[in-house]
């Protein structure tokens, strides 16, 4: 069995060799032709044998699950509920199975409250250290990040060029269906959908993201919480206290009291003093 595979491997270089050359003939002279699409003829999918690519002046057409550079996937531009919104929720799981660690997110804060919001303020992939394994677009749980076709990317700073941020890397989601979708299809009918899992969790509940019960929740809440500051930071001064008016009626049996009273002590006072003569006389 020693040399087997060899002989076999052997056999496959000579078969294409053999059908570049028997290609070349079944063609002929078409390829000379102005006035055909010479390029897609011979470089088709019924091409047979090794074919040389000019390139730049031609190029091959990417597969669909050819990986590159990531890319982040937003909202298309003319949405008519969420306008370039993002579908990254700054979860941090890509940073997080990143083989070469190349992946480094910021996770936006709401101003007023300072609490979190799901999503990226900064999003920075370095695709010279990018290995191009397809790790983070495999595991993001809301589709937000996927690997680009666009692998003529050099330059000569490095600094400036190759480390992407969040406006390099935002592409919208009709992109996405172009590049590659069969892909695009898969993944819409697994989730449910074309729409994002929050854009399809606010259709069920009846809204959208204009007019959501829970974005008009979050902004009283703002309000509520910025008024408070404002109540908090303004100085303090005591309002008077005015007694309410009594009415009439509680007026006449105040003063009926007070004369009842008057008139008792002065039995007592009467009293005592009848007492202290009598006991002089005695």
């Amino acid at each position: 069995m020693n040399g087997v595979g060899f002989a076999k491997g052997m056999w496959v270089t000579l078969r294409h060799f053999l059908e570049t050359y028997v290609d070349d003939v079944r063609y002929g002279f078409r390829k000379y032709a102005p006035d055909l699409n010479n390029f897609e003829v011979r470089q088709g999918v019924e091409a047979q044998g090794a074919f040389t690519v000019q390139y730049p002046d031609e190029k091959l057409a990417m597969p669909e699950r050819f990986r590159f550079v990531p890319f982040l996937v937003v909202e298309n531009y003319d949405h008519e509920d969420r306008p370039g919104k993002d579908w990254c929720t700054s979860c941090g799981i890509c940073s997080k199975v990143c083989p070469p660690q190349c992946i480094w997110i910021v996770r936006s804060n709401d101003p007023e409250t300072g609490r979190p919001v799901p999503e990226p303020e900064a999003f920075f992939i370095d695709i010279d250290i990018c290995m191009n394994c397809g790790f983070c677009a495999e595991f993001c749980p809301f589709d937000a990040i996927k690997m680009d076709h666009d692998y003529e990317l050099a330059s000569y700073d490095r600094t400036t060029n190759h480390i992407f941020d969040k406006d390099k890397l935002s592409k919208e989601f009709r992109y996405w269906n172009t590049i590659a979708p069969t892909r695009a299809v898969e993944e819409a009918e697994a989730r449910g959908g074309w729409e994002h899992k929050d854009a399809q969790k606010e259709a069920r509940r009846g809204g959208s993201s204009r007019d959501n019960k829970a974005t008009e929740a979050r902004e009283e809440k703002r309000e509520a919480v910025r008024a408070r500051k404002e109540a908090a930071a303004a100085p303090e001064t005591p309002a008077p206290v005015a007694e309410a008016p009594k009415p009439a009626a509680a007026a006449q049996d105040d003063e009926e009291e007070k004369r009842k009273r008057r008139e008792a002590a002065l039995r007592r006072k009467a009293a005592r003093a009848a007492k202290r003569d009598e006991e002089s006389d005695s």
